[in-house]
């Protein structure tokens, strides 16, 4: 297996980018580096699925957007998690632990396949 298929992990995309924005603001390609880099290069997001996921969860009140200027004086668009973008992330952990929980029941361990 080389990695997480995006069709399994689509569901927590927004989990795992609010909780990148949890302490502090970030912008796109930095928080691409950090989903690559905490998932030990298992799971990168395209940035497709990056943008359309700032884009949705702005609309739904998760995050709010604004620009400032880097050190070369380009403009940079950044992140920031709002009250209710972490009550949905909170709601997104609570999910994920149920979730796990049933998955888990049918997941044969080692080599014990077909001795249930």
């Amino acid at each position: 297996m080389n990695g997480i298929s995006s069709d399994v992990i689509r569901g927590y995309n927004d989990t795992m980018i609010l909780y990148l924005l949890w302490d502090h603001p970030s912008y796109g390609y930095e928080i691409s580096k950090q989903i690559k880099s905490l998932s030990q290069e298992k799971y990168v997001i395209k940035e497709t699925t990056l943008y359309s996921a700032f884009t949705r969860m702005e609309k739904n009140g998760y995050v709010e957007s604004f620009n400032d200027d880097t050190e070369n004086g380009r403009r940079r668009t950044y992140y920031r998690i709002t009250e209710s973008g972490r009550a949905y992330y909170l709601d997104k952990c609570a999910e994920w632990t149920l979730t796990k929980e049933v998955v888990e029941r049918f997941i044969k361990e080692g080599n014990d396949s077909g001795n249930n």
